[in-house]
C-alpha cells in the first residue's frame, strides 16, 4: 500500500527520534496508562499487551491502568456523558491525571483518519495539546500507530488514510523526541499467520498476541523465541539458562533445569506460531522421546526431530503464564467497572441525589484492584523447572 510515493514503513523509518535508539525500560515504580481508542480498550478482555510488559519486568513493581474508550479520539469524543460539565475532553483530561502515568502508550489516529487529508492538521494539534498533558504530567510517551483494516474489500482507501495518520504521528514523536512504534505493517504481516480479527477492524485473541509480540520488537526488545541447545553425547549445554542435572547413558535419560528470564506468552487457540520456545537436544540414540516437567507431559518427538529443534507450547512456565493473564484480565475489568460504571449518571453525575450512595462502593472497587495486583506481582516471577527427557515405551 502506497502513500503518496512512499510506503509507511519507508516514511516511518526514515523518522526517528533519540530515545527509539535504545530500549524501553519499565523501572520500579512505574505506572503505566493504556490511552486511546479500542484498540486498547478491548485488549481488557485479553490482557497480551500488560502481560508481555509485565513478564519483561519480573522483578520490577509496575502498576497499570487501562482507560482506552472504544471509538475515541485525541478530542475524547467518545467519553460524553449526559453529566455536563465535565466536557468529552475535560473528562479524558481528568482521566489522564488521576491516573498518575510515568509512562503512557498512546494509540490513536485511527477514528481520526476516517477524516482522510482533511483532517490531518486539525489531528496533529489535537495529538500535540495531548502529548502536553502528558508531558505536564513528567510522564514519558510512546505513540503507537493505527492498525490496518485488514479486509480484502475495498481496504486500500482506508489503509491509505491509515498510513497517513501513521506518518503523522511518527513525525509527531520525532519532533518531540518521544518513542514510535509503528504496528501497521506487523499487523498486516500477522494476517498470513491465521485469523487475526473479528471483523477486520477489531483485533480477536490472536491478534492481540501477535500486537503484543510486535510492541516488544517495536519497544527493542529481543525475541522471546531464544533456543535452548543441549549436547546429549557431550553432557554440555551452550545455554546459559539451562543446567544439566543427569545424563545416564543407560537408560537414555536426560534431566536439565531451566531458569528463565521471564515467563511465555501463553499461545491462543487456532493460531499459526512459528516459534513459541524451542529445545534443540543433539546426541540421542533414535527412537522417540517424552518430556515432561514437573510431571506434566511437555512434548513428544523423535531423536531427530528434537536436534532440529523442537517447539514446546506448553508446561509448568505457560500454566503460570496463563494464571498471570488471568489475573490481570480480572483486575482490568474491575478498575474498568470502577472508571466507567454504567450508572455513572446516577452515581457520579447529575443525578448522584437517587443512588449517589453507592459511590462508596465504586472506591472499595480499588481495594480489590489493589489486591489483585499483589497476586500479580506473586505471579510474575518465573522460577526453575525441572525437566525430564525420557524414551518412549
Amino acid at each position: 500500500m502506497m502513500l503518496g510515493t512512499f510506503s509507511v514503513a519507508q516514511t516511518t523509518t526514515s523518522i526517528t527520534s533519540k530515545t527509539t535508539a535504545q530500549p524501553l525500560i519499565l523501572q520500579d515504580g512505574d505506572r503505566v496508562v493504556f490511552l486511546g481508542n479500542s484498540l486498547l480498550e478491548n485488549d481488557v478482555l485479553h490482557g497480551y499487551l500488560e502481560l508481555a510488559l509485565t513478564t519483561r519486568f519480573p522483578d520490577r513493581n509496575v502498576t497499570f491502568r487501562n482507560i482506552g474508550w472504544s471509538g475515541d479520539n485525541v478530542f475524547g469524543d467518545a467519553r460524553s456523558y449526559f453529566t455536563n460539565p465535565p466536557t468529552p475532553y475535560e473528562l479524558l483530561m481528568k482521566q489522564i491525571t488521576e491516573a498518575k502515568p510515568t509512562v503512557v502508550f498512546v494509540a490513536y489516529g485511527g477514528v481520526e483518519a476516517q477524516e482522510g487529508e482533511a483532517g490531518v492538521s486539525r489531528f496533529t494539534d489535537g495529538l500535540n495539546k495531548l502529548l502536553d498533558k502528558i508531558e505536564e504530567l513528567s510522564a514519558k510517551a510512546v505513540l503507537l500507530s493505527p492498525i490496518p483494516v485488514l479486509s480484502s474489500i475495498d481496504a486500500a482507501p482506508r489503509n491509505a488514510n491509515l498510513q497517513r495518520y501513521a506518518t503523522v504521528i511518527a513525525s509527531t514523536a520525532a519532533a518531540r523526541d518521544a518513542r514510535y512504534v509503528d504496528i501497521f505493517n506487523p499487523m498486516q504481516e500477522a494476517k498470513s499467520k491465521g485469523a487475526i480479527t473479528d471483523n477486520d477492524i477489531h483485533l480477536n485473541e490472536a491478534g492481540y498476541y501477535h500486537l503484543a509480540m510486535a510492541l516488544e520488537k517495536g519497544l527493542g526488545w529481543p525475541a522471546r523465541n531464544e533456543v535452548v541447545a543441549i549436547d546429549y553425547a557431550q553432557r554440555s549445554t551452550s545455554s546459559p539458562n539451562a543446567k544439566i542435572r543427569s545424563a545416564k547413558q543407560k537408560t537414555d535419560t536426560l534431566k536439565f533445569t531451566l531458569d528463565e528470564k521471564y515467563l511465555p506468552l501463553p499461545i491462543p487457540k487456532e493460531s499459526t506460531v512459528e516459534l513459541a520456545q524451542a529445545l534443540r537436544i543433539a546426541g540421542l540414540k533414535k527412537g522417540y522421546y517424552t518430556l515432561t516437567a514437573e510431571g506434566t507431559l511437555v512434548a513428544v518427538a523423535s531423536a531427530s526431530q528434537w536436534a532440529k529443534g523442537v517447539n514446546i507450547t506448553q508446561g509448568p512456565s505457560f500454566t503460570q503464564a496463563n494464571q498471570l493473564r488471568d489475573l490481570i484480565r480480572k483486575k482490568n475489568e474491575i478498575f474498568f467497572h470502577q472508571y466507567r460504571p454504567h450508572n455513572r449518571t446516577y452515581i457520579v453525575g447529575f443525578r448522584s441525589y437517587e443512588q449517589g450512595r453507592h459511590a462508596e462502593g465504586l472506591k472499595e472497587l480499588g481495594l480489590i484492584v489493589t489486591w489483585l495486583e499483589g497476586q500479580i506481582s506473586l505471579h510474575r516471577m518465573p522460577t526453575p523447572q525441572t525437566y525430564e527427557l525420557t524414551p518412549l515405551k
